[in-house]
């Protein structure tokens, strides 16, 4: 009898391997292991802007995540916005497949990736994964030709409160008309519940991918007025002031070492439009001067400005927190990993667009048109230099935090591991489970350049890579360890004046030891020329590699 009972199940373990054997992908969509993702997205957020960055806007849902989870000091994007949304999708330097200036070829905003640069969603729908966009998109084809099960997209960025072009699952919605209570960083976390909620309620077997990309803190600076009250004066101490406070908050957390960057006076937007100027009146600057040598005026504009920028980040946060309340509803938060970056750093960009600029419209609402400028922008990107576009450390910078209770078991903790963002889709893979694409409609797919950081969610400084690049409208930059080689575009030297202040000579190579100079202020190009030569000469090898890759499909087009 009890012979008969073992062959029995013996048989039936033999019959259930069988089964696996020949149905693999069902039985792993099914598998409750994979985690669900979640990326939250920020647009133009400088590396200091969050609580637990050392800012002195009021976040506490990111700060809430990173105290239980881990905060990344040395993440970075690629100073742009589309480039880095082409690189965290499908893993690739902007460059390969075409979403950054690529000589000769259609490229940059306007690029069309080859066709083996599938995006994430597509690459996780076979490990059973639903995915779910909400926000800006500035990627190449439409959302759900990319794998997205549901897209709520809005095209029009530079309307907060009355978006004239917005599209649900790639169908164009009616105009939002000025004067309803509709906020875009409101609406984009509304769509992101509205998808979970259905997952919830009809895919509770599978796990999800939810992209969620807020346009804020992105001009124009438009916000709730009962967010910006609570902000109202905060800044009238100055920029160098404020900036000094959030240094003394990121030595006090840890997060940075060395010396703070000094203010480069004479760097202002990477564009000159002289007709906003006219538009925004005697308060606007175009240069971080002195905030003492202000007028009463310009003081009082510009601390306006940083106080719209703070609630914009505020409203954020806020919304982030309704989105993970939706995930804890489902009870899905421990086995959730969520990450939080901006594309780019904060952003000195001064002119007027969409509707213009009504100066007798209360300042951060629909009827006025306002940006940051390079005074706030320096304190954004507090300790770096420079701004979104520029390859320094403030253009590139970003803060990462990442939380998943199952998967990670440090609290609070720190990772100095260099990253970036080509890292985020084999590090989701590894977690979720599964492979790269290797061939694509029967063509090898290109090995891609990142690395899984999972490594490093346990143990720091566990994920090497042998290089890192950039390259963004004439500014490049190499990491090789801790060294990083670095050269602002000379059209972007120092712009904001005069146009004529473009064509100037070749910005020279600078090169900075990271390990104890973070901020770039010690500049070593001068004192080892053999080292400069040697990381000039790789930033230009893998230059000619991404250009010939991203070319190499083009003969028949």
């Amino acid at each position: 009898m009890f012979r008969h009972v073992l062959l029995k199940a013996a048989f039936c373990i033999f019959v259930l391997a069988y089964v696996l054997a020949l149905y693999p992908s069902s039985c792993d969509a099914a598998d409750a292991r994979r985690p669900n993702v979640v990326v939250f997205l920020a647009d133009d957020l400088g590396y200091s802007d969050l609580g637990c960055y050392g800012g002195d806007i009021q976040t506490p849902n990111l700060d809430a995540l990173a105290k239980n989870g881990l905060r990344f000091t040395q993440f970075y994007n690629t100073a742009r916005c589309w480039p880095t949304r082409g690189a965290l999708l499908t893993g690739y330097y902007a460059q390969q497949i075409r979403r950054d200036t690529v000589p000769g070829v259609r490229s940059g905003g306007q690029g069309v990736r080859p066709a083996w640069a599938r995006l994430l969603p597509e690459m996780l729908k076979p490990l059973g994964y639903r995915s779910y966009h909400s926000g800006k998109w500035h990627v190449d084809g439409k959302a759900l030709d990319g794998g997205f099960d549901h897209s709520y997209l809005i095209q029009d960025a530079g309307r907060f409160f009355s978006p004239q072009v917005h599209l649900e699952d790639d169908q164009r919605l009616p105009p939002v008309q000025r004067g309803s209570d509709y906020y875009s960083t409101t609406a984009v976390a509304d769509h992101a519940i509205k998808y979970l909620k259905e997952h919830a309620q009809k895919f509770s077997e599978q796990p999800f991918f939810a992209y969620v990309c807020f346009f804020s803190p992105h001009f124009p600076l438009q916000a709730p007025q009962e967010d910006i009250d609570r902000y109202r004066g905060k800044y009238n101490r100055g920029w160098e002031t404020m900036r000094g406070d959030r240094w003394a908050r990121q030595q006090s957390l840890g997060l940075i070492s060395g010396q703070l960057s000094a203010v480069e006076r004479e760097v202002g937007p990477p564009y000159f439009f002289p007709d906003a100027y006219k538009a925004l009146g005697p308060g606007e600057v175009n240069k971080p001067i002195a905030w003492n040598e202000l007028t009463g005026e310009q003081q009082l504009f510009q601390a306006m400005k940083m106080s719209i920028h703070a609630a914009m980040v505020d409203r954020m946060d806020h919304e982030i927190g309704r989105v993970v309340d939706q995930i804890r509803a489902m009870n899905a938060i421990d086995n959730t990993l969520i990450m939080f970056l901006s594309d780019n750093g904060a952003s000195a960009e001064i002119m007027v667009r969409d509707d213009g600029h009504d100066p007798a419209a209360p300042p951060g609402s629909a009827a006025t048109h306002l940006c940051l400028g390079p005074g706030w922008s320096t304190v954004s990107n507090t300790p770096f230099r420079m701004h979104k576009t520029w390859v320094h450390e403030g253009g590139i910078a970003t803060p990462l935090v990442v939380h998943w209770p199952a998967g990670i078991s440090a609290r609070g903790e720190l990772r100095k591991n260099p990253g970036h963002v080509i890292d985020l889709v084999p590090t989701i893979f590894e977690v979720a489970g599964g492979k790269r694409l290797e061939s694509y409609n029967g063509q090898a797919v290109p090995a891609a350049p990142g690395k899984s950081l999972a490594p490093a969610f346990a143990n720091d400084n566990s994920v090497s890579h042998d290089y890192l690049w950039w390259s963004h409208e004439g500014s490049k930059a190499l990491r090789v360890g801790d060294w990083k080689l670095v050269a602002a575009s000379p059209s972007l030297r120092s712009r904001g004046n005069d146009e004529a202040e473009a064509g100037q000579k070749a910005s020279p190579w600078e090169l900075f030891n990271l390990a104890d100079d973070r901020a770039e202020t010690n500049n070593l190009a001068a004192k080892l020329p053999e080292k400069t030569r040697e990381l000039a000469d790789l930033w230009t090898q893998k230059e000619k590699e991404f250009f010939k890759l991203a070319t190499q499909d083009t003969a028949s087009k």
